[in-house]
């Protein structure tokens, strides 16, 4: 499950490291050194949402300048930020283990600066790409890592989301009702924070586990539900 670049708890660490900043003197040349790097990490949003290949690889150039500047600046808040980006874009590549390399790097700079939020992000993000590698239990024990956080900071959206990814490693180890007890945990949050996306995926997963227990009226049930949620997002895969 992809995250977005730019969450709204990594934007609230951004306000609260541009607050301390701005307490504190800076040369003009270490102002034009993070002015470049913000220029670059906004640059790398914009080829991001692009979605192409090319424009990926176009953004890992920027998020990789940006990460050296902000290195410059001693800026351990951005860093982790950047270091995080460059992993989803990675991950998004197919590139698992460069994802895995720069969510390392993210991790002890979030716990650097005490950022909670940024913790519980990297350890969800670090669990589906072991997930996608098919390590079963080390994506269990980061996605348990990264749920209580998200619950200590009230982020309720990447609660659901984590809820999800640890219903999907029980679904991969054959553990239906283990699954949809997760399911079931992570769809009212998803509609809680009006995250249709979510919703319309966990509830996709949820018909699924039900067709693996052979109850198809209920699979058809969640399937129907599933199905207009996927078409107001505009998500036409997860339609077909």
């Amino acid at each position: 499950m992809g995250v977005v670049l730019l969450s709204d708890s990594v934007r609230a660490t951004l306000k609260n490291t541009e607050l301390q900043i701005a307490q504190q003197p800076e040369t003009n040349s270490q102002q034009l050194t993070r002015a470049a790097a913000q220029k670059a990490y906004d640059e790398a949003v914009a080829f991001y949402k692009e979605g192409s290949a090319e424009s990926l690889r176009q953004a890992v150039k920027k998020l990789e300048l940006a990460l050296q500047l902000w290195q410059k600046v001693g800026d351990k808040a951005n860093q982790a930020l950047t270091s995080l980006a460059i992993g989803t874009v990675y991950s998004d590549l197919g590139e698992k283990q460069k994802a895995l390399e720069f969510y390392n790097q993210a991790l002890p700079l979030y716990h650097a600066v005490g950022d909670k939020s940024g913790v519980a992000l990297t350890l969800n993000n670090i669990g589906g790409v072991y997930l996608n590698l098919g390590e079963k239990q080390k994506a269990l024990q980061f996605y348990n890592q990264s749920l209580p956080l998200f619950r200590a900071v009230g982020d309720r959206g990447g609660e659901a989301t984590t809820l999800t990814g640890i219903g999907l490693v029980y679904s991969d180890l054959g553990e239906n009702q283990k699954a949809l007890q997760y399911y079931n945990q992570s769809l009212p949050l998803f509609r809680a924070v009006g995250d249709r996306g979510g919703e319309a995926q966990t509830l996709n997963n949820i018909a699924g586990i039900y067709s693996n227990l052979g109850e198809n009226q209920k699979a058809l049930e969640y399937y129907n539900q599933a199905l207009p949620l996927r078409r107001a997002v505009g998500d036409r895969r997860g339609e077909a």
